[in-house]
């Protein structure tokens, strides 16, 4: 049986934890991650003019530092779980969690950034892929299959539908363009719990998984290679490669269930949604 709880959620939820439960989230919820999923998405375009040639990923991390405190918001990676960014920088073949540190970007480089900013106790959490420069074109190839992949899997988001819908959807794209499609990572439940139950898988079959119901929150993050699926995490800890070295990418929404299907709450009021790239 699937295991659902409807929630009566305060302003904010200071000592809030993952539960094995789904949580099921009213109108209030809702209007919290609109302003925490728009702040965020302002945050990402804000990054779009930076990235340069020669830019140290530092300075990534700086300005998110810079845009949370100006908007009385605070990044949720910085001291999490001993991480000590204000954001995550990836870039070509690292996968996810990589560190924004002194390294500069070179021309023709493809460059994840996941941010999560907390506003009034939500959590909005999101990742845009951005090229410096002029990519090759099976990294512009790549980035436009990732986003295709994100917005597929949102697609299948409707009351009724089930989890592995979502990740059906995501697999089933991404290998018909000859990619793959990471394993050891997923999207999650998310509200004013960072990492909430369900986990989002980005592979599946068709009607399998817990049945998804109006007012679940959760993000849809599919991390795609343009070689195998295999992953590795180095020794920092955090930052996850692929394993072939080949290139990897991926975006990240944060989303709610609604009565007739979903709410994007991180959308790009620029539509910078891969800038550098037409997707």
């Amino acid at each position: 049986m699937d295991s659902y709880i409807e929630v009566r959620v305060a302003p904010r939820a200071q000592n809030a934890r993952r539960t094995e439960s789904i949580k099921l989230y009213g109108p209030d919820a809702f209007e919290g991650m609109r302003r925490a999923g728009a702040l965020t998405a302002r945050c990402l375009d804000g990054v779009a003019p930076l990235i340069a040639e020669g830019l140290p990923l530092a300075d990534i991390n700086t300005f998110v530092l810079d845009f949370a405190a100006m908007h009385s918001a605070t990044p949720a990676t910085l001291g999490y779980k001993g991480y000590v960014y204000a954001c995550c920088t990836s870039v070509n073949h690292v996968v996810c969690h990589g560190f924004p540190s002194e390294k500069k970007l070179r021309d023709g480089d493809i460059v994840n950034v996941d941010v999560t900013l907390i506003v009034d106790g939500w959590y909005g959490d999101s990742s845009r892929m951005y090229a410096v420069g002029k990519p090759k074109r099976a990294a512009e190839r790549l980035v436009r299959i990732a986003h295709e992949a994100m917005m597929r899997g949102i697609a299948a988001v409707r009351p009724g539908a089930r989890l592995g819908d979502i990740g059906h959807a995501i697999q089933s794209y991404v290998t018909s363009e000859r990619c793959s499609v990471v394993r050891d990572f997923c999207g999650h439940g998310i509200g004013q719990v960072f990492h909430d139950s369900p986990d989002i898988l980005n592979f599946g079959t068709r009607g399998t998984g817990p049945e998804l119901r109006e007012g679940m929150i959760f993000t849809v993050e599919p991390m795609v290679n343009f070689g195998r699926a295999e992953v590795k995490t180095l020794a920092d800890g955090w930052t996850a490669v692929t394993r072939d070295r080949s290139l990897s990418a991926q975006f990240e929404h944060s989303i709610g269930v609604t009565a007739d299907g979903y709410e994007i709450f991180t959308l790009s009021p620029g539509e910078l949604h891969a800038p550098g790239i037409v997707l």
